[in-house]
């Protein structure tokens, strides 16, 4: 499993930085997926949060969600980028379907 890593990093505006979290490598009956068939990670690890959006008059609306949060998002949200050695997601906030708990 990859260690975390202090990420130098603050996205802008209402963008999040998400850390996909491990997929499952065999079904629950038991068989082991190649990695062709499987599906793309819909939940992930927030790593960093951007200031929030910014509104047409100027003020800043606060993000819903923080560093450490587990979240739901669609499965072909975002922009993949790789950083220090590791894959991480950078999504809209408004990509973010749900917090889990």
């Amino acid at each position: 499993m990859a260690t975390k890593t202090e990420l130098n990093l603050r996205p802008l505006g209402e963008r999040v930085i998400v850390r996909a979290l491990p997929q499952e490598e065999r079904t629950k009956s038991g068989i082991y997926l190649p990695d062709t068939a499987k599906e793309k990670p819909q939940q992930g690890e927030v790593v960093a949060v951007g200031n929030g959006k910014v509104t047409d008059d100027g003020k800043t609306i606060p993000m819903n969600v923080k560093a450490g949060d587990k979240v739901l998002y669609g499965k072909y949200s975002g922009t993949e980028v790789k950083l220090e050695g590791e894959e991480f997601l950078i999504i809209k906030e408004s990509e973010i379907l749900a917090i889990l708990p």
